[in-house]
């Protein structure tokens, strides 16, 4: 089975858009978590991770004409696509057969949302009612680009991009595609903002993930994508590799049909099988980064898991959940991105808002500002709905 690289990525989340600025926020331990400006909600108190521009403004900056149909989704997942194409010189794509692994959850939701009177009452905005579902956003996107030789879309809740990203690199391996570009995208809707407070799990000041009074998550949107090919192909292009996508696993637990099961066993599994795909053992891991929500159940059951697979030897642990807030489907592709860029930069971000330690587990979350030295071996988690945990482990050439 051939290694996996990466050769590209692209980013926008509420830390701002591309690689570069997300890497000096993180470096500088600068949230982009701020009260919603963009979601038309009556619940605008509450602390989001919105990205910093208005769909008028993404469609300027994408030269989309006003007339096109769009959804914010969609243009925030053009923007990530955009930086990942171009940092892995895939402009010129010809003879190369490439897939498109797209996750998210709401798609066009939030047209659909806007719109629903008219939709229901007249026919002026019929249009959105094909963009609704999470498959259509991805075609949008790709017909902003061009066809490729395999588009699909991932739906697995808060694991979403994680899993394109398992998808992308089990198609290259399979030799189905030479190259995969996998992440996922999330745009803030009224769905995801109710939804989540009905489960009565959203904070209303900063999130604090691993904190003894967590009292829950902030909500993000944003958009990942990676560039995902084998180190042969990499050096017939003329593109270095930044790092390995040494292993990975998805699991699902299935316990409940939104907590994680208190045991852990699932975020166990995934980071247990993960490690054994790539090779390596708990002690070789330099930074985890943490799903970490801040909710009540997941962190004492992502942090009960760590503590079985580790044991005494915990390597430094953060979520970067605070930075952006929780992206749901494209946190997977987001804090893939992060954890990369730890990788290449030698640090690992500040776990932000921490002041007290959780009694029932045995380690502290990063603190005090980012923490510097070397890194080899990044494992990242994204656990979803119904128990849906998937581990990717990311590692230095």
């Amino acid at each position: 089975m051939q290694d996996i690289f990466v050769t590209g990525m692209g980013i926008q989340s509420a830390l701002g858009t591309g690689v570069e600025k997300n890497l000096t926020c993180l470096l500088n331990s600068q949230p982009g978590v701020e009260p919603i400006r963009y979601l038309q909600t009556i619940h605008n108190y509450y602390p989001a991770g919105e990205v910093k521009y208005s769909e008028n403004e993404l469609r300027k900056i994408l030269n989309i004409p006003e007339k096109q149909t769009t959804t914010r989704t969609m243009l925030i997942g053009i923007v990530a696509l955009k930086e990942a194409i171009e940092h892995a010189q895939l402009s010129n794509r010809e003879n190369l057969r490439i897939a498109f692994i797209s996750g998210t959850t709401v798609g066009g939701m939030d047209k659909f949302e806007q719109y629903y009177v008219d939709i229901q009452s007249n026919d002026t905005r019929n249009e959105f009612i094909s963009s609704h579902d999470c498959g259509a956003c991805t075609e949008m996107i790709v017909d902003y680009f061009g066809n490729f030789d395999i588009v699909t879309t991932i739906s697995t809740a808060c694991s979403s991009a994680a899993n394109a990203v398992i998808f992308g690199a089990n198609l290259i391996k399979a030799g189905k595609v030479d190259i995969a570009i996998a992440g996922g995208c999330e745009c803030l809707t009224k769905f995801h903002l109710n939804g989540f407070k009905s489960l009565m799990v959203l904070d209303e000041q900063h999130c604090s993930p691993f904190d003894r009074d967590r009292a829950g998550l902030n909500l993000g949107e944003g958009s990942a994508f990676i560039v995902l090919e084998s180190a042969e192909l990499a050096e017939k292009r003329g593109v270095k590799p930044l790092c390995k996508l040494a292993g990975y696993a998805n699991t699902c637990d299935a316990y409940h049909q939104t907590a994680s099961s208190p045991d852990g066993i699932g975020s166990y599994l995934a980071m247990k099988q993960a490690l054994e795909e790539a090779g390596l053992l708990p002690d070789d891991i330099d930074y985890i980064n943490a799903h970490g929500t801040g909710t009540n159940n997941n962190d004492l059951s992502e942090g009960t898991a760590i503590m079985r697979l580790f044991g005494d030897r915990i390597p430094p642990v953060s979520s970067t959940k605070q930075f952006t807030g929780h992206t749901t489907s494209a946190a997977g592709s987001v804090e893939a991105v992060f954890s990369i860029l730890a990788l290449l930069n030698d640090f690992a971000p500040e776990n932000l808002n921490f002041k007290n330690q959780i009694e029932e587990l045995s380690f502290k979350p990063i603190t005090g500002g980012i923490l510097k030295g070397k890194i080899k071996h990044v494992l990242s988690n994204s656990f979803g709905f119904g128990g849906n945990d998937t581990t990717l482990i990311f590692s230095k050439i």
